[in-house]
């Protein structure tokens, strides 16, 4: 199971730190990615890291602004985002690779456990 928390409305470039917990499965052996879907528009791919942490990607149009990190003895992969555009408005998810000790995915059908989502609006 994965929970977001974290989202809200913030104003054009504030930040926002997303916060995806799980629990009922081995947490550290599995990659972790963050997608977004914005009304009417398709799930896309937002970051990823490896389950041991030392290696991160990030969608070309949230690079040097959104940093994935996570903690491992705590559950927890964290997205933050800075300099937060209204474009970046969407319903932000975080997701569990299909195989433990798997490489980044950045395609949804390669992950397996999904969150509900969390909101994050940014106003102009």
């Amino acid at each position: 199971q994965l929970v977001e928390s974290g989202g809200g409305l913030v104003q054009a470039g504030g930040s926002l730190r997303l916060s995806c917990a799980a629990s009922g499965r081995t947490f550290a052996s599995y990659a972790m990615g963050w997608f977004r879907q914005a009304p009417g528009k398709e799930r896309e791919f937002v970051a990823a890291i490896s389950w041991s942490g030392g290696y991160t990607i990030f969608a070309d149009s949230v690079k040097g602004r959104f940093t994935i990190s996570r903690d491992n003895a705590k559950y927890t992969v964290y997205l933050q985002m800075n300099s937060l555009q209204p474009e970046d408005t969407a319903v932000y998810s975080c997701a569990a690779d299909r195989r433990p000790f798997g490489g980044l995915g950045v395609r949804p059908d390669e992950y397996e456990y999904w969150g509900q989502g969390t909101q994050v609006t940014v106003s102009s």
